[in-house]
């Protein structure tokens, strides 16, 4: 197919470029132009212009410019040529004709088209009627609201085996067994393919239903139905909410990904409308690079669970070949057998917002993946790692990115196995030892609404060790119950165990290590207070099972250490907000200034981890 010039100029001459844009943005009449607040950046005084005369837009604030084409590739999220089908539609003109072959394809699709708009328009009036009220029952019990129901277009297919086939038989049986609406077994009559299960479209870039998902209602597997591959619908290409989470990210900036559409139906109507959904299979190259077209970091968001956590690591690694500079994945792990839609349920949508204002990196979630798998209590298991490690830089295809990977897998490596055991004097250490990170940024304050810290990821092994070190020393609890109880740790037995360490010394005036293990032997967190004191990876100075005649000095070492290891982790959270916040200023505004205080606190995150490794070091000297 060629588009000529002359053509395309005559598509552009045909739209109205203020009519097209004010379906989506307000506009306003400005003299022979039209104004209207920016639909690529946020601003609350209109610098962006609509010409029609000459058939472009521009922002004078963020300097996006464009015709009616680019806005439907910029704001929409369309390929070019569905852009170019959309308006010749509108403009009521004719596409040049492809190939015969491809014409004939072109048709077929067409033709598909039409019988998946009709098998929707089906379902949705099954949905209002009377077979329906079971659909509209489970969808009021999830609290799926009626705006909702209708934005996302959900319907029902009853459980009969050729309603369906019956109501659409006008567009042929052989049209509705090529779109997946029927199934057919060798020389048998084909049937329904979704019976008895509540209905969700699944729309294209352009907002066409191409395929369905199908839940079931009541006892039966599979849980899930999505349409075969069909020549609408490839499910390893598509991505379940596109054609609404595209536009949205122009405003955000990011996207997020989930792991079902009922997760990103939950979350579009808490207010995160950028969210996508795979489609019954983990993240595929395809659509990580589709997902990278419109940002270079988007947001995974899995299950708090083992399957949603597998999951995630699975798209960790499909990335890897395919890394790009400035392309990644960030994560953020949802609290242990939460999805999303229960955290927002249980907590609010401002817990869900304060953990994707904190992701973690793609190399920060392959390192704890991998540090978490086994036991790293032999040189055996520890060479393991480090192999598991090297194994997936060799998988990253481009070089200088795999160089920096290798790097921070060493570095980690190093700080957890072989940090520097200085056993000179205390007065004739290095000064590095005596290095501490900014006060500004000590505060066990939360920096948001959720009331308290998640901590996650590499943080939660210091909280592990943070806890052995209450276990060996529980008259150190009631010295820092504000903050203790600050933190929230994203792991259900850990954080069970920092409950009870808490009740318990609010209850107990004195306490030593023994009492506190045989009030935890009645509960249920005494094998993981047991598991902890074993842990040999948790290698603090708090940690040590001290002798009964231990100097004081040497308690009184652990002590402190263990007090600053709180402070650590409590005020980390300000630290990386802080460091966020300058970030942003950099990219938006960079002066001398904002530079200068990025660097800072890049340093003082440095300080952060420095002062962690010297935590680790066990001085047999004192």
């Amino acid at each position: 197919m060629t588009l000529s010039p002359q053509w395309l100029e005559e598509l552009r001459s045909r739209v109205t470029l203020s009519t097209l844009i004010g379906r989506t943005v307000k506009v306003q009449k400005a003299g022979r132009e039209y104004k209207a607040c920016c639909p690529f950046h946020n601003e609350k005084t209109p610098s962006f212009t609509i010409n029609d005369e000459k058939g472009f837009y521009h922002c004078f604030g963020c300097g996006a410019h464009g015709d009616a084409i680019s806005w439907m590739t910029e704001q929409r999220g369309l390929g070019f040529m569905d852009a170019v089908k959309d308006l010749a539609a509108e403009a009521q003109m004719e596409v040049p004709a492809p190939d015969p072959r491809a014409a004939q394809r072109q048709k077929t699709r067409a033709t598909l088209h039409d019988v998946m708009a009709a098998a929707q328009d089906w379902f949705v009036a099954q949905f209002n009627g009377i077979d329906g009220a079971h659909a509209r029952e489970y969808l009021k019990n999830r609290g799926i609201s009626e705006s909702t129901i209708r934005e996302f277009g959900f319907g029902f297919a009853p459980d009969f085996r050729g309603r369906l086939k019956d109501a659409l038989s006008v567009h042929g049986i052989d049209r509705l067994v090529e779109a997946g609406l029927l199934i057919k077994v060798d020389d048998k009559e084909p049937y329904d393919r979704f019976r008895g299960r509540l209905m969700i479209p699944i729309r294209d870039p352009r907002g066409r239903v191409i395929a369905f998902g199908g839940r079931i209602l009541g006892d039966g597997e599979p849980k899930y139905l999505n349409s075969p591959d069909t020549p609408l619908f490839d499910k390893g290409r598509t991505l379940y909410n596109l054609d609404k989470a595209s536009p949205a990210s122009r405003q955000t900036g990011r996207i997020l990904v989930v792991e079902g559409y009922m997760d990103a139906i939950a979350l579009a109507q808490a207010g995160f409308n950028d969210v996508v959904a795979p489609l019954g299979t983990a993240l595929t190259e395809h659509q990580i690079e589709r997902i990278w077209k419109m940002v270079e970091a988007p947001i995974l968001c899995f299950d708090g669970d083992n399957a949603g956590q597998k999951a995630a690591m699975r798209a960790a690694l499909r990335a890897l070949p395919i890394l790009r500079p400035s392309h990644s994945l960030n994560f953020i792990s949802l609290p242990a057998g939460q999805d999303p839609d229960d955290l927002i349920r249980s907590d609010g949508a401002h817990a869900f917002a304060a953990l994707i204002a904190k992701p973690q990196m793609l190399d920060e979630k392959i390192w704890q993946v991998e540090y978490d798998a086994e036991p790293l209590n032999t040189p055996e298991t520890k060479a393991g790692l480090k192999k598991r490690l090297a194994d997936h830089v060799r998988d990253i295809a481009h070089q200088d990115i795999a160089q920096h990977y290798r790097q921070a897998f060493d570095e980690r490596y190093q700080a957890a196995f072989f940090a520097r055991n200085d056993n000179r004097p205390a007065g004739r250490r290095s000064q590095n030892n005596n290095r501490k990170f900014p006060s500004k940024f000590v505060s066990f304050r939360p920096m948001d609404d959720t009331k308290a810290y998640l901590i996650e990821g590499y943080d939660l092994q210091i909280a592990k060790g943070i806890l052995g070190g209450l276990i060996r020393h529980p008259s150190r609890i009631s010295g820092h119950f504000e903050e203790l109880s600050a933190i929230k740790l994203a792991d259900s037995p850990l954080q069970a165990l920092l409950g009870e360490l808490i009740n318990i010394a609010m209850t107990k005036e004195t306490l030593d290590m023994q009492g506190l293990l045989t009030i935890l032997e009645k509960t249920d967190c005494y094998n993981v207070a047991k598991g902890l004191l074993r842990a040999d990876a948790l290698n603090f100075t708090f940690n040590r099972k001290l002798p009964d005649d231990a100097p004081s000095l040497l308690i009184e070492r652990a002590h402190r250490d263990l007090a600053e290891a709180i402070l650590v982790v409590t005020a980390r959270p300000g630290l990386e907000a802080a460091l966020a916040e300058a970030t942003r200023r950099v990219q938006d505004d960079l002066t001398e200034e904002s530079y200068a205080e990025q660097q800072r606190l890049r340093e003082a995150k440095q300080l952060f981890h420095e002062r962690l490794v010297e935590l680790t070091q066990i001085d047999d000297a004192i």
